[in-house]
């Protein structure tokens, strides 16, 4: 289920990440979703739950959560 916009995304995404964020976790999202479509993957996990993680992935590369417990952009 790919997401097609942003307000698509989850709640717990839309609540938590900066707009920019968001846009990354959705692109990453939608590409894992596609590359993983295969039956034949090497985990047990569902293509839902990978592709949710490697949308998390994506986002740490270029946020960090704050002491604040809010997201921000590392430079």
């Amino acid at each position: 289920m790919p997401y097609h916009k942003r307000d698509d995304l989850p709640e717990s995404v839309r609540g938590a990440l900066p707009v920019h964020a968001q846009a990354i976790y959705q692109a990453a999202f939608n590409n894992a979703w596609e590359e993983y479509s295969s039956a034949d993957r090497r985990s047990s996990e569902d293509r839902e739950t990978v592709a949710h993680k490697v949308a998390w992935s994506a986002v740490k590369q270029s946020y960090k959560k704050g002491s604040d417990g809010d997201w921000h952009k590392t430079t």
